[in-house]
């Protein structure tokens, strides 16, 4: 069954990205991309929780406040530090780097849990790792960074994404169910970014643009709802599948072993990719068929 869950988590939480790539793609705001995933994501948390009964019970326990509160914050910081390192880095390092908070996830269950690998399971899990930093690999990027700012961000959310991936893990330990803990990390992180939305519709709002031609400022403040509009629409969707994604992820690592369910479910960024091949016909380097290649190799692996 964990395997089961495992491989869902994947494949769900990598459309979430993948509907998050679409709203990029037609130009929507970012800001309310990600509002629109926490405000999906907590109705699904919610509405889980309350159906297993216990979500009333669970907002009591301050237990699940702290732990929504870290993993809330891996999860919001973690993607705000990630998009700003883009920013000063190329995706090519800035993206398989970032990802690799899933040794940490391994780390945390081998060592501290004392989960053993056992056959072939190690090798899996190492060609899941290089499968996962392969797929985001661009061949023809530079590979310089030239701004001390990239090497903060990009370790900051490494943390900051393993606080999330690995946060699960003990709280399941803790014995306390995931999807009050997910809601509630949810929740918070709505709050973060209806702020980040406000601030961005000040900035169409503020005197410098009023002040512009009409029919600029018109034209300015069209774009924006559109884009707004847009990034909340598909934010809602992709939040769906991130509610999906991260409940079945908690499914695995309560019947399963962190030090291997976290490496499938890192390869969601492969979904992505698949996503990327079949609608917008982008063509992948040797190294990112190869990323395909490992990961199959890795899940046989696994369950040899």
């Amino acid at each position: 069954m964990w395997f089961a869950a495992a491989v869902g988590s994947a494949i769900l939480f990598g459309l979430a990205g993948w509907w998050m790539k679409v709203s990029q793609m037609r130009s929507g705001s970012s800001t309310y991309l990600l509002l629109g995933l926490y405000i999906s994501g907590t109705a699904g948390f919610g509405l889980h929780a309350a159906v297993e009964q216990n979500l009333a019970a669970s907002l009591t326990d301050v237990r699940v406040w702290t732990a929504g509160l870290l993993i809330g914050a891996g999860s919001a910081f973690g993607n705000v530090l990630f998009m700003k390192a883009l920013e000063y880095g190329p995706a090519s390092l800035t993206s398989p780097l970032t990802n690799m908070n899933i040794v940490l996830v391994v780390a945390l269950g081998t060592f501290i849990y004392n989960e053993p690998f056992q056959g072939t399971e190690f090798t899996g899990v190492l060609l899941l790792l290089l499968a996962v930093v392969l797929v985001s690999i661009r061949g023809r990027e530079k590979l310089s960074v030239k701004q001390k700012k990239w090497f903060l961000y990009v370790g900051v959310s490494i943390v900051l994404f393993a606080v999330r991936n690995g946060g699960l893990k003990v709280t399941e330990g803790l014995g306390l169910a995931g999807a009050p803990v997910l809601f509630v990390s949810y929740a918070l992180s709505i709050l973060w970014f209806a702020y980040a939305a406000l601030l961005e519709q000040r900035r169409v709002q503020s005197p410098a643009v009023i002040s512009a031609p009409a029919a600029a400022a018109r034209a300015l403040a069209d774009s924006s709802r559109g884009s707004s509009r847009t990034g909340l629409l598909w934010g809602l969707v992709a939040g769906l599948f991130s509610y999906g994604g991260l409940q079945l992820y908690a499914v695995a690592l309560q019947t399963g072993q962190a030090n291997i369910a976290g490496p499938i479910f890192a390869a969601n960024s492969l979904v992505v990719a698949a996503g990327s091949i079949v609608l917008y016909r982008e063509r992948l380097t040797a190294l990112q068929w190869t990323a395909f290649a490992f990961m199959f190799a890795g899940l046989i692996l696994i369950r040899v």
